[in-house]
């Protein structure tokens, strides 16, 4: 298969999205986190802009969503740093992550694409969707 796609493999990846206040609904994009089955590769990145996020809540907890975003980013090291999720294998520490939950820090939607290192695709969406 890889000869059809010009030697690129399919990853997939959402973003991760601060929504300060639940029942409004805002949202700020404050990350991504992608995974390629074919690269054994999971990685999350993240990028908060904190005057977006108190533009939309000024009593927002930001040391709280930067905790949030590291565990996140935690979690996708694997190791002891990802806690209860330390000996998943990296699809289950994606599916995991991108499960739809109701907390100040959500994932968004699972998008597809194509790549032939999906490190710097980690990079390149972080700095398309979320800088």
């Amino acid at each position: 298969m890889s000869g059809r796609t010009g030697g690129r493999e399919v990853f997939e990846y959402a973003l991760l999205r601060v929504v300060p206040r639940v029942e409004r609904g805002e949202q700020i994009n404050a990350g991504v986190v992608v995974y390629c089955r074919a690269q054994s590769f999971v990685a999350a990145r993240t990028h908060l802009d904190e005057a977006r996020l108190l533009a939309l809540d000024p009593e927002a907890d930001v040391a709280g969503v930067r905790a949030a975003l590291a565990a996140v980013e935690n979690v996708c090291c694997g190791g002891e740093r990802a806690g209860q999720a330390a000996g998943d294998d990296a699809g289950r520490r994606f599916r995991w992550l991108v499960a739809p939950r109701s907390t100040v820090v959500q994932p968004g939607p699972v998008h597809t694409g194509l790549t032939r290192d999906a490190e710097v695709e980690t990079e390149r969406l972080l700095d398309l969707l979320v800088r």
